[in-house]
């Protein structure tokens, strides 16, 4: 009971907000008019068992016009029928599209606000594949929710409807054994309960088990398509490595657990089949069984034996709930586990942002930006760059040096306010323009004009500028390609890719530029061609570079360097750029 109620209040926690949010008055009355049909439909099999008893009279009777009546009368109900089946479908399908728009929305702007999703991978990611998380997951979880949901709902209200008829009937058709009638009211009514307690138990001993079977299925098969997209995200250097060998061998593994689990779920299943099966063909001879004595006594007449036998198979039917949708129950709490931990692993990495040890960067009235007392650490608390005061005032030009490994991407992660891991802070000009500039930029899927201009939005500048850009950093031939839509982070060299990331910090024109290596792919006559250029169209923009070439001294005014004394790394000014070399 404490797993069905923990699981109701994830159900719960995941699925209110939408019908708490600006849409709910939309989703409320599709809601409603979705349950309003499953009820109708609920009233329609009460009228149709009612229906059983004359039609199957006029049979036995021979009664030619009760006989045509009753046809008539079960094509109105049947027309009805079809008519809101029909539209229970469709609205349930219009409900759903809303509320998973509604709902991946909010699963997007959780994800992705303030670098959270950054954070998350940081602390490990214990919500793997975040993308099947919000595209599959979420639909399954709205779809399997409404589809459970009204299931339930038809059995309890079926449930309740024929429980009253089947009490009734039990006395016109009492319990007959060897020739003597029984006097149990209500018989057939526990006598269905009964059948569908044993059966529900005896499956839920068999099927117990599909639940992590399937949640270890979906992992395994996002795992296995996250791999196919590493490799085709990374053909050529694959390619060039001669590496096709070692991805085919681990893309096999990886495949290989997707098959071991599907086999175990396969053999599990064929036992829960084998029963299921069982059951549902005893269901449909038992309540036979139980009511023949009766009419052969000739107790009832046919239609009565027929619409006994129907009501206690919607008795039946109703407590069996749970065997019939039961793989899809399973199928629901993995889903439901899997969404839970993505909230958890959402949550952790805003709440990582938030503790007290973490690196604060707030906004200051003064033009520089400021560390004070910062000590960056990894992830596991060990420390790795500690700075005790040091200020890049605006308007000069300054480069990060020091060993490889001692801290210097980490430390422009910190400024930028997406590594939590340390203490201290850093203060920032209030309304400063920041701009990061990685090794290796991102150019989203688009035409070059936007992929240039990004995280621009569409129109904010005009692709004859954005081509003069791309000209002047030395890409004459793309210029052209303005329009074209490729994957240019596929398609590029990294040092075609570095130098369109220099046109998208021109083109964007922060008041600090922080270049992560962002020119080592370069040959020298290019790097000094793209400074120059920074220099020439950015004359208020403050750059601060890391680097190893020593030529890369002569475009900046100052140098910091990081030292290594034992386990960290200090932050020291050097000075003078060109008196450090």
């Amino acid at each position: 009971m404490r797993g069905i109620i923990s699981t109701l209040a994830t159900v719960w926690r995941i699925a209110s907000p939408y019908f708490r949010s600006e849409d709910r008055w939309r989703g409320g009355a599709l809601l409603v008019a979705v349950i309003a049909i499953e009820l109708s439909i609920v009233g329609i099999t009460v009228l149709l068992n009612s229906w059983n008893a004359k039609f199957y009279n006029a049979l036995q009777d021979k009664n030619w016009n009760a006989f045509i009546y009753q046809l008539g009368y079960f094509c109105v109900l049947a027309g009805v029928f079809i008519l809101i089946a029909v539209y229970q479908l469709y609205l349930n399908q219009w409900l759903q599209i809303r509320w998973r728009r509604w709902l991946t929305k909010r699963y997007l702007d959780h994800w992705l606000a303030d670098a959270n999703h950054y954070r998350m991978q940081l602390l490990g990611d214990a919500a793997d594949n975040p993308d099947q998380r919000i595209a599959d997951d979420v639909r399954s979880f709205i779809e399997l929710t409404l589809n459970i949901g009204l299931q339930l709902l038809n059995s309890c209200v079926t449930l309740l409807s024929f429980m009253v008829i089947l009490w009734g009937l039990s006395s016109t058709a009492p319990l007959r054994l060897f020739g003597t009638d029984l006097n149990i009211p209500g018989y057939l009514l526990w006598a269905a309960l009964l059948y569908a307690v044993v059966g529900t138990g005896l499956t839920h001993l068999i099927g117990r088990k599909l639940i992590p079977l399937n949640f270890q299925q979906q992992r395994y098969e996002a795992d296995f398509r996250f791999g196919l997209m590493r490799v085709r995200e990374n053909a050529e250097q694959i390619a060039l490595l001669a590496g096709e060998p070692a991805e085919r061998q681990r893309l096999m593994d990886r495949f290989n657990n997707v098959v071991a689990n599907w086999m175990a779920i396969m053999s599990r299943q064929k036992k829960l089949t084998f029963f299921t099966a069982g059951y549902g063909q005893a269901s449909s001879v038992f309540p036979f069984i139980m009511v023949s004595p009766a009419y052969f006594a000739g107790a009832i007449q046919l239609g009565g034996l027929m619409q006994t036998a129907n009501a206690f198979g919607q008795v039946q039917g109703a407590l069996s709930v749970f065997i019939n949708i039961y793989r899809s129950l399973a199928e629901w709490q993995a889903v439901i586990e899997r969404l839970d931990g993505f909230d958890r692993s959402v949550a952790a990495g805003r709440d990582a942002a938030k503790t007290a040890g973490s690196i604060a960067v707030t906004p200051s009235a003064a033009a520089a930006v400021t560390f004070n007392d910062l000590v960056v650490q990894l992830p596991n608390g060990e420390p790795l760059v500690n700075i005790a005061d040091i200020s890049i005032a605006a308007g000069g030009n300054v480069l990060v040096s020091g060993p490889s490994g001692s801290g210097k991407s980490t430390l422009f992660r910190a400024l930028a306010g997406i590594w939590p891991y340390g203490s201290g802070s850093v203060t920032v000009p209030k309304g400063a323009r920041m701009m990061m500039l990685p090794q290796r930029p991102y150019f989203p899927i688009a035409p070059l004009g936007l992929a240039v201009a990004y995280p621009a939005e569409a129109g904010t500048f005009d692709n004859t500028k954005i081509a003069e850009l791309i000209a002047a950093v030395g890409l004459p031939a793309l210029a052209a390609r303005i329009d074209d839509e490729e994957h240019w982070n596929r398609m590029l060299s990294l040092g075609e890719q570095q130098r369109l990331g220099i046109a998208r910090a021109i083109l964007l024109a922060p008041d600090y530029l922080f270049l992560d290596e962002a020119t080592a792919s370069l040959d020298e006559a290019a790097e000094e061609n793209v400074y120059r250029l920074l220099a020439e169209r950015l004359p208020q923009t403050t750059v601060i570079s890391i680097g190893h070439r020593s030529t890369l001294a002569a475009f900046h005014d100052r140098r910091l360097t990081l030292n290594r004394e034992g386990d960290r790394a200090w932050l020291r000014d050097g000075g003078p750029a060109q008196a450090a070399e």
